[in-house]
């Protein structure tokens, strides 16, 4: 097995997931019954730099609220799937949109529904709080849990192996 170094400098592209890993475990409702997510502004500062970069930043989801598209193309993620029940077919679309290969590809996952896309990338990570079925493939464990970190913790760590963090040139207001 590689060293987890290594694996890190040939990430090309981070996939994540939405509930759990962008956004908290924890969800308050609107008055309208609209679920209602907490998020980390450092997340959202980590993938707009990346994707500055030149990092493929792409999110695969099950959810599909309102007003999460919106958020998410504010961050500049241009490869959104919501509301998708098959998260394979969305990897082999980004696999074959940006000519991939699948060492070269990070996801990130929380609960059973990333399972397999996990199993087909390069890199499957997971927050501090996912489920243990997700840690145990995971190769690694953040030690920050979903929607407050975690996001920055795994692309920090990529942009420093490959010598593209702290980019002062590259500056990006925080959404």
């Amino acid at each position: 097995m590689a060293f987890f170094k290594d694996e890190l400098k040939k990430i090309r592209a981070f996939i994540f997931d939405v509930d759990g890993v962008l956004s908290r475990h924890e969800m308050n409702l609107s008055p309208e019954g609209e679920l209602i997510r907490t998020s980390c502004a450092k997340d959202g500062y980590a993938i707009m730099y990346s994707g500055r970069k030149g990092y493929v930043i792409a999110v695969i989801s099950g959810g599909g609220a309102p007003g999460l598209r919106e958020r998410l193309e504010k961050l500049g993620i241009q490869d959104i799937y919501l509301k998708v029940a098959n998260k394979l077919e969305a990897l082999d679309e980004i696999v074959c949109k940006y000519s991939l290969e699948r060492e070269e590809i990070m996801y990130m996952g929380d609960d059973i529904p990333d399972y397999n896309v996990m199993t087909q990338v390069g890199l499957p990570v997971c927050p501090a709080d996912a489920c243990e079925e997700i840690k145990s493939i995971s190769r690694y464990i953040s030690d920050v849990k979903g929607g407050m970190g975690c996001v920055r913790d795994v692309i920090s760590q990529v942009l420093k192996a490959r010598g593209d963090w702290m980019d002062t040139g590259c500056y990006v207001r925080s959404m």
